[in-house]
């Protein structure tokens, strides 16, 4: 009888983690995107794009990623940590009063697979704070760290209001690797579309090939016809056909 028990047990057992497993087999991209919790790129057939720069801001090279936007009358989005935003408030000023997004990348970059949920809900917290002390506006947008995507990550984000936005599948351009200014370009360029959010990182090291990059992604996708938006200007296209219209 014991051992009877015992084999229900454990089979019983080895259902319930196989639903687990399946459940988060479940949660790729595709169940994310269905939620509409979780942003990679728009579908649209409008030539716009969003660049994204995470990791900042850093006064030597945020500002002259800000100078290449201006020149070109783009719009980027800054997924700022808080506690560098802190630091540079005259930057984030900035970025705010010339129209670009300023978004949320937590506090410290923690590693979120190890931090709970309510470090995360206050890292998120703090860096609102932050954000809106010096703008006088919350953001609605939340890049996690590393790219990690999961329960805990989508709903700190959500508890604060927040969308999670990652990338295009083809447009992280491993930039914090400083693989080569051409490489940089050429990832981007070989790989533009209509809705892609591309990944950048305007600090956390030498970005002088990111900013060198995005000077010539900058020309080269201008005279295709490309127009630089943030994401919060770029996310309506999803709901669009086919559009002419151009973004304000």
């Amino acid at each position: 009888m014991i051992k009877r028990l015992i084999l229900l047990f454990l089979l019983l057992s080895f259902f319930c983690a196989g639903q687990e497993i399946g459940q988060a087999a479940t949660k790729n991209r595709a169940y994310w995107e269905a939620k509409g919790d979780i942003v990679w790129d728009v579908k649209t057939n409008d030539k716009v794009i969003a660049l994204t720069f995470d990791d900042g801001p850093d006064p030597r090279y945020t500002r002259q990623i800000l100078d290449l936007l201006e020149k070109h009358k783009a719009k980027g989005t800054f997924f700022v940590m808080g506690h560098k935003a802190q630091k540079n408030p005259t930057l984030i000023k900035e970025m705010h009063q010339k129209g670009h997004e300023i978004a949320n990348h937590t506090y410290h970059h923690p590693q979120l697979r190890t931090i709970t949920a309510s470090d995360l809900r206050k890292e998120i917290r703090d860096t609102d704070n932050v954000i809106h002390s010096l703008t006088g506006k919350y953001p609605t947008l939340f890049r996690p760290p590393g790219g990690v995507y999961d329960d805990k990550v989508v709903n700190a984000a959500k508890a604060q209001h927040h969308l999670v936005v990652m990338w295009s599948w083809t447009q992280d351009t491993k930039d914090w690797k400083n693989p080569g200014v051409q490489r940089i370009v050429n990832k981007v360029c070989n790989n533009a579309k209509p809705g892609n959010i591309v990944l950048f990182h305007d600090a956390g090291g030498n970005r002088e090939q990111t900013v060198q990059a995005v000077k010539i992604i900058l020309d080269k996708l201008s005279k295709e016809g490309y127009q630089f938006i943030t994401v919060s200007q770029l996310l309506p296209y999803k709901d669009k056909k086919v559009s002419t219209k151009t973004p304000k």
